[in-house]
């Protein structure tokens, strides 16, 4: 017995000791947290979705997903060879270029009207606080922060580990001139060095001006936050961004929700739709689009072109590692959106409506 009450002790004590760790970030508190209090998506002490979302869906249980994560042998969730790439070279763009680069996953760079924004960037390699974590596919981090140029504007759209990386927010601290993200987010940066004055911390559904040109409207997701023990102390969310010539949406992670259709009423058509495609399961389907939703979402929010994003860089889910981008695509073939299918580091020329991509992955077993 005592040894039993030995071992809890330390194993508490070493869990205690590792959530101290500055990349765990640190929960709002002080005249922060007396404003998310204040906030009417704020309940019972942490944010709440607009629909009921069980993290869950009915049916399932913890212990039904635990084993199937981890004991239960998935076909082809890791690809076999090295994922292909280009290298975009960001330094060197003409500041006249309007264009998008995608890093994997959900992280990456655009160039509009002569303003550099980076959105929810990791290039640690790694999608956990572990170790021996989630890393990243073979070939997939081809990009590091010192190949990023000096960014204006820093999106974050919530503080999960394969959005907000802590040694890449780090290292890209010099060449952030602002950093824009949902209530409690701010928290994490202020505890990692960022001076408070340049970041714009916002709830859902506010507007505000960047430059003559730039307005960004924060709006609803479907989705959930923590990087600890705690969830939902700090707040998700997707981003409208509307400049003189561009309107872009910029979903983060996000289930399928009425947000689509209200963001479409209010502020489409879009000239892109940028939405997470990968990471499902059945099982925890009101947290992460499934195939044939994005399709349906971005109907909704009339979209003009589609990049599909959250995938191919990490598995955080259980189907195969491509499995998104090939199911959007079989889906995609009666519906004849138009969806972009970059490389990691393809340029994609945001202005352009007739650039083609290849069918990559299927290069890939």
């Amino acid at each position: 017995m005592l040894v039993t009450i030995y071992f809890l002790v330390l194993l508490f004590l070493f869990v205690f000791i590792f959530l101290q760790m500055p990349q765990f970030g640190r929960l709002p508190g002080g005249e922060r947290l007396k404003k998310i209090r204040q906030s009417p998506n704020y309940k019972n002490g942490s944010f709440q979705n607009l629909s009921h979302t069980p993290s869950l869906t009915e049916g399932a249980s913890y212990s039904k997903v635990f084993k199937e994560f981890f004991f239960e042998k998935k076909e082809r969730r890791l690809p076999d060879k090295i994922i292909p790439s280009v290298k975009t070279n960001l330094k060197s763009l003409d500041s006249a270029e309007d264009v998008l680069v995608w890093f994997g996953h959900s992280s990456y760079f655009m160039q509009i009207e002569g303003k550099r924004i980076l959105v929810d960037p990791v290039f640690s390699g790694s999608a956990s606080p572990l170790p021996f974590g989630t890393k990243a596919f073979k070939g997939t981090d081809i990009y590091t922060a010192a190949d990023i140029p000096e960014i204006d504007y820093l999106f974050i759209t919530h503080d999960h580990w394969d959005h907000l990386d802590y040694k890449t927010i780090q290292q890209l601290k010099p060449k952030i001139q602002t950093v824009i993200c949902g209530l409690g987010v701010g928290e994490h940066f202020e505890h990692w060095g960022y001076d408070e004055s340049i970041i714009i911390e916002k709830d859902w559904n506010e507007e505000f001006i960047l430059d003559n040109d730039f307005t960004v409207t924060t709006f609803p997701a479907r989705h959930f936050s923590g990087r600890g023990l705690a969830r939902n102390k700090a707040l998700w969310l997707s981003y409208i961004l509307k400049t003189a010539t561009m309107n872009i949406f910029i979903g983060g992670d996000s289930g399928y929700d009425t947000h689509f259709a209200e963001a479409g009423e209010q502020f489409g058509p879009f000239d892109l739709a940028i939405l997470e495609n990968g990471q499902y399961d059945a099982n925890w389907r009101y947290i992460h689009l499934l195939p044939a939703e994005i399709l349906q979402a971005a109907k909704e929010l009339k979209a003009k072109k589609i990049l599909p994003v959250h995938s191919s860089k990490f598995a955080l889910g259980n189907h195969a590692w491509d499995e998104p981008l090939e199911k959007l695509i079989q889906h995609n073939a009666a519906e004849k959106l138009a969806v972009l299918t970059p490389m990691i580091g393809e340029k994609v020329i945001l202005k352009e409506n007739n650039q083609s991509f290849t069918h990559w992955w299927r290069n890939v077993q």
